[in-house]
């Protein structure tokens, strides 16, 4: 049966999995019988599972249907095209929306599409264009299709790195009471998300940042402040994101951003730089020849016609952020430089800031799941000497993300991701604390909403998943 994902989705040429497998492990419902003797499981050539007895007896064994919560994050799955069952989550699906608003007079969906900067700086470098550039020809594009408006999660970004420095610091002051309020972990990636939720559960759950990512932010703006301004309600608002990963189709899906009361998702959708590529091919149109248009602004980080982006890591600066305000905070140390020591490989860095010849904040960057593993491991052991670590699946970071558009043939991957890294580096930065806009709405909006509601609105929980075996001994 043909899948309903999107076919861009395919494996990535990463090497850096939690487990080898390139497709989805299939569970088995096996029968356990009190007493009986352990059986044998015999795959046949069309991929069905017979249970061999010890008579010879076969018996077809039924298998599991997987959804995005069964995942494990081990790229099988969630980064080909033949097991995803959420057919919501592709670019077909906006199509679909579009076509149906464009087929009504009345009760059309406003729709909306936050697209963010590490996808912008993918889309320019396949066509030859500056990430300002590709933002105001994909806003004209995207019109040009029927979405309302187009937003930046650069925006949104300023509210996590803000939220995420306030929260360090109130982990940091209640360190001596609580032993695992630090090292602070990053939460913007759900591949690394789902992997601590399902493989180190309870134990790990405590470390991690409770700030909602980019995209979450995104969506609490878009399903609550902007339906509010536009005199909609949450579910007369179609929200797509693009993204550089497809496990943020997985993020998007979680129970957590799922609003009750409106029955509806805060993002309906999210499509992955590769989609986006493919959606400019079905309608055979070059990104280069496309008139740019107007920048929308309201939930936009923009100066005039460019886009403004944040100093540190292309995976969203949250070390160089939060580190900077810590050492002002907390140790009244005025940072104007970070300088990254690599420790075992490029993915890992640390970050160091000493007094009086003693280390008094110490951060670090690790990315791609070997040094993840290795990072829990130190955990376990009591062996971090880590304040902070701004953790990502994928080797590289967020540039290198399993969405982002592939090298064509005869183009080096490498030579291409420095090419992104360069466009998503050429935006202009700006600190968090600088961007008014932002600084007015969590005057006018999120304090008007009360201290508890905003805390729902900024931040999220993560929740331990127990482990399975299936008839195979494989535990997902």
């Amino acid at each position: 049966m043909a899948s309903q994902f999107s076919g861009v989705l395919q494996l990535t040429d990463l090497d850096d999995f939690i487990t080898p497998s390139q497709e989805c492990i299939k569970p088995v419902k096996v029968e356990k019988k009190r007493g009986a003797s352990v059986a044998k499981i015999q795959i046949e050539d069309d991929g069905s599972y017979f249970q061999v007895n010890q008579d010879g007896g076969k018996q077809k064994l039924e298998k599991a249907k997987i959804t995005l919560n069964d995942c494990l994050a081990c790229s099988g799955c969630i980064t080909s095209a033949e097991s995803v069952l959420i057919t919501q989550q592709s670019h077909e699906e906006l199509f679909k929306v579009l076509r149906e608003n464009k087929a009504k007079e009345t009760e059309q969906m406003l729709v909306v599409v936050s697209l963010s900067p590490q996808s912008r700086a993918s889309i320019a470098a396949r066509y030859g264009l500056s990430s300002s550039e590709a933002g105001r020809r994909l806003t004209s594009f995207f019109k040009g299709l029927g979405v309302h408006h187009v937003f930046d999660t650069s925006y949104s970004r300023t509210f996590s790195l803000l939220e995420s420095q306030r929260e360090f610091v109130e982990r940091f002051q209640r360190k001596e009471q609580d032993k695992k309020s630090l090292p602070m972990l990053t939460s913007a990636c759900p591949g690394w998300i789902c992997y601590a939720e399902k493989t180190h559960g309870e134990f790990i759950l405590p470390y991690i940042s409770t700030t909602r990512s980019p995209q979450q932010m995104m969506g609490s703006l878009v399903k609550g402040y902007f339906a509010e301004q536009q005199g909609l309600t949450p579910q007369q608002i179609y929200h797509v994101a693009v993204m550089p990963c497809p496990d943020k189709k997985l993020e998007a899906s979680r129970p957590d951003f799922y609003l009750n009361k409106p029955e509806t998702r805060e993002v309906d959708c999210v499509l992955t730089s590769g989609e986006v590529l493919k959606m400019l091919e079905e309608e055979k149109v070059s990104l280069s020849d496309v008139q740019p248009a107007p920048l929308d602004t309201m939930f936009s980080n923009v100066n005039g016609d460019e886009f403004l982006s944040h100093a540190g890591s292309a995976s969203g600066g949250y070390l160089h952020h939060v580190f900077t305000n810590a050492a002002k905070q907390l140790l009244g140390e005025e940072v104007k430089e970070l300088t990254y020591k690599t420790l075992r490989n490029k993915d890992f860095q640390e970050v160091t800031l000493e007094k009086d010849g003693v280390v008094v904040l110490c951060f670090a960057s690790t990315y791609g799941f070997r040094n993840i593993q290795n990072l829990v491991q130190k955990l376990k052991r009591g062996k971090s000497p880590y304040h902070f670590v701004e953790v990502m699946a994928c080797p590289s970071g967020c540039l290198n993300g399993g969405g982002q558009i592939k090298a064509l043939p005869g183009e080096n991957q490498k030579e291409l991701l420095q090419k992104v890294e360069e466009l998503y580096k050429a935006d202009l930065p700006q600190a968090p604390e600088d961007d008014t806009r932002v600084a007015e709405l969590y005057q006018s909006w999120l304090h008007s909403v009360g201290e508890e509601r905003a805390r729902e609105l900024l931040h999220t929980q993560y929740h331990a998943v127990e482990k399975m075996t299936n008839g195979l001994g494989m535990k997902w």
